[in-house]
């Protein structure tokens, strides 16, 4: 008699990237994970019910996001695997109909982000800090939403802006100085407030240990503590998927999608370190602190 070990079922927060297509649409298989994906368009959008409800097995986290819920003891570990990476130097935009403005002139303008604790703010705010001399704390923060963990207070540098304004107008209005526009710039008036944003950011992830992090995976604490052939059956599927998207895998400060704890560390100590100094967590975290020992192992 023939016994057939039933597969464990994920219930998992994934969006659609290069990165990620093989397996959402099902082309890699395995004996022991069944993914269930949620019907989520945009992935952030369900961030919060990830970290205040713990809703799902296995999702992508912003990195922020995670190291705020590792701060106040959320249910995940992290899985050095990231799922979406890039550069961030052209996503802060300016309107020049209203003059010239330079990204070292910011300290005392009005910057409005969508909300202080998105991880591409976290990278902006540090790229401004560290090359460009602005202290984040002398600026005037606008936000448009709440933190995704709740126990979190925006610092007294930030305010909200009225509910019947969107970033995009006050931008355009006047309202605001500048603004991190995430991805895209949505208006055609508006431009990127970096000069050669595309050269920079390249030049800063070849001198910096790689594009920036936005996204990594995490899995529930019980399932990585129980469970540890699910752990490396679901980081093996996220790797075997990324390798069916270009760039080459080759690990080079370059490749946005890079796996193990020593290609990711680099990125880590740098986004740690701006969280810490923007007040978004209480203390700095070694990179070797967000994953267990079974986490550190995988490669």
């Amino acid at each position: 008699m023939t016994s057939t070990v039933e597969r464990t079922k994920l219930y998992t927060l994934l969006g659609d990237y290069p990165n990620t297509t093989a397996l959402k649409k099902g082309m890699l298989t395995s004996n022991l994970v069944e993914f269930v994906f949620a019907d989520v368009k945009v992935s952030n959008t369900a961030f919060k019910p990830l970290v205040r409800d713990a809703k799902f097995d296995v999702g992508e986290l912003a990195i922020v996001t995670y190291l705020q819920a590792k701060a106040y003891g959320k249910p995940y570990v992290l899985i050095p695997a990231t799922v979406l990476g890039r550069g961030q130097h052209h996503t802060i935009a300016y309107n020049p109909a209203r003059g010239p403005l330079n990204a070292s002139e910011l300290m005392g303008k009005r910057v409005g982000v969508r909300a202080y604790t998105q991880t591409t703010g976290a990278w902006v705010r540090g790229f401004l800090c560290d090359d460009y001399g602005v202290d984040p704390t002398k600026v005037q923060w606008v936000t448009f939403e709440d933190p995704h963990v709740a126990e979190f207070h925006d610092p007294d540098f930030v305010m909200r802006a009225p509910e019947d304004k969107t970033l995009t107008q006050m931008l355009l209005d006047g309202d605001l100085d500048a603004a991190i526009v995430s991805d895209k710039i949505p208006d055609p008036r508006l431009a990127p407030l970096i000069p050669d944003a595309d050269a920079s950011a390249r030049k800063w992830a070849e001198t910096h240990g790689g594009v920036p992090i936005n996204h990594m995976m995490v899995i529930r604490n019980s399932i990585a503590k129980s469970r540890p052939d699910l752990v490396t059956e679901v980081y093996r599927m996220l790797r075997e998927s990324r390798r069916t998207a270009p760039p080459s895998p080759d690990n080079s400060a370059l490749d946005p999608w890079r796996f193990g704890v020593e290609a990711n560390r680099r990125s880590l100590e740098i986004i740690v370190d701006y969280s810490f100094r923007q007040k978004l967590i209480p203390r700095l975290f070694s990179v070797d602190e967000l994953f267990d020992d079974f986490m550190r192992a995988l490669d």
